[in-house]
């Protein structure tokens, strides 16, 4: 009773932590439609470099891969909860600032349904905008300049119900051949402002007016996810494990607010002098399209007798994230800079996963480690030519077993390198802590 009362607690302070984080500045997220943080920025993903195809555990929830789900035995209550620090830095050729923030990363529950149905239930950040960036210019007349302000904030959420299914085997015994197949349907939902700013900043203000254009996009929609889990037992002793998972394509309609306005500043407070935009008698309300592309993961890994395990796992999307067409018949944020290009992704992992039947507490814990490399997670059409900026990173995992290795605390630390110093640099460390409680809430006792 009181483990579970300080899981509940544990959680709602997480939830009351992540409302109250600022976010980092990340200036790429003006591009398209938000900056899509899975599954790399995970501290599960992270502790072995990108890996989640193929992982699948008794104790722990992978809600990558939605088949991985029948893994959890069948009088087990597992809930996941995973909170992070994040210390971002962004640079160019001449200079680097940097930003700081925390708080909740995910949250997740799994239990049995009947032995071979299991279920999950859990939140993700799927993506994220936040950005603020200046460039002042020349109007062209006189010494007259124009301050421009790019600005954006809000974020999308992944709530997801999963079920994953033993169609061979149990998926719980080490040496066992086993078929499992599992599904996730994603609740998406969040809001995200932006607005540009043209603030013109010199004397002569006879013929210039202070203007700003800001929309507000909603989204609340359904995508799917499918799963598929293999393992042969090739001796008594090593186990080749193979996963797919793969995103359904999806057309989304988002609803849109805009508007374009003239302003005037006096005593620090913002006065609107004239809407441009919408015209009299308009709402400034429309419908948007958002189009996610199928997407598909497949992942090898080698076990020997749930000991150490080495994988790989290769991604493959027609372009990342989701393409954002903006319904209104005029246009108000260009984003035809945007070339949707090939994305791919493959991560290298592995480690010692724990003997649980070792004599000490060193030999019960957990080691591992990877790397990942992502080809045309933003490709961008400027005026001096086309960019194609790649991420790649690493990161480590500890895990330390619990009550006699049903449960366990896993910390991760975690480095991502993306974009370039010709335009701009983003590098992230990240520290991650999840705490994966296994408790058995579906065994009736015999004797009191």
């Amino acid at each position: 009773m009181y483990r579970r009362f300080a899981i509940i607690t544990l959680a709602l302070l997480a939830f009351l932590t992540a409302g109250a984080q600022n976010g980092v500045n990340a200036p790429y997220s003006q591009y398209g439609f938000s900056q899509t943080s899975l599954p790399n920025t995970t501290p599960f993903a992270a502790s072995m470099g990108g890996i989640v195809t193929t992982r699948s555990g008794y104790n722990y929830v992978n809600p990558f891969n939605p088949a991985s789900y029948a893994s959890i035995q069948g009088e087990s209550f597992v809930f996941d909860i995973s909170m992070s620090l994040v210390s971002s830095r962004l640079s160019d050729a001449s200079q680097s600032m940097r930003d700081f923030d925390g708080g909740l990363t995910s949250i997740a529950i799994a239990f049995p349904i009947f032995d071979w149905w299991k279920t999950s239930l859990g939140l993700l950040p799927y993506s994220s905008t936040l950005y603020e960036s200046v460039l002042i210019g020349d109007v062209g007349m006189g010494t007259q300049q124009v301050k421009t302000i790019y600005d954006g904030k809000g974020g999308i959420s992944q709530f997801y119900w999963g079920n994953g299914f033993n169609i061979i085997g149990s998926g719980e015994t080490a040496g066992e051949q086993s078929l499992q197949l599992g599904f996730n349907i994603n609740y998406l939902r969040g809001t995200i402002a932006e607005g540009i700013t043209y603030d013109f900043i010199a004397s002569d203000t006879t013929f210039f007016v202070d203007t700003r254009r800001q929309s507000e996009t909603d989204l609340s929609n359904v995508t799917f996810d499918l799963g598929a889990l293999y393992r042969q037992p090739l001796n008594e002793n090593y186990t080749l494990s193979a996963g797919l998972s793969c995103k359904l394509p999806r057309t989304m309609k988002v609803d849109d607010k805009a508007m374009i306005y003239t302003f005037a500043n006096s005593s620090a407070q913002e006065y609107i002098l004239d809407t441009i935009f919408p015209a009299r008698g308009e709402t400034g309300e429309f419908e948007s399209t958002l189009k996610q592309p199928f997407s598909i993961s497949v992942g090898l890994a080698l076990e020997r007798n749930h000991l150490w395990s080495v994988g790989l796992d290769f991604s493959y999307a027609e372009y990342n994230g989701m393409k954002y067409e903006e319904g209104n018949s005029t246009p108000l944020f260009g984003k035809s800079s945007l070339i949707y290009d090939n994305n791919y992704r493959i991560a290298l992992g592995g480690g010692w996963l724990g003997d649980q039947g070792a004599p000490t507490y060193w030999g019960r814990m957990g080691f591992t480690g990877g790397v990942h490399y992502e080809h045309g997670k933003l490709c961008l059409e400027l005026a001096n030519g086309q960019w194609t900026l790649n991420e790649w990173g690493a990161g480590l995992g500890i895990t330390f077993p619990m009550r006699k290795g049903r449960s366990q605390l896993v910390l991760t630390a975690s480095y991502t390198n993306f974009g370039n110093a010709d335009m701009l640099r983003s590098e992230i460390w990240a520290l991650g802590i999840t705490l994966s409680s296994n408790e058995r809430w579906f065994v009736k006792r015999k004797y009191n």
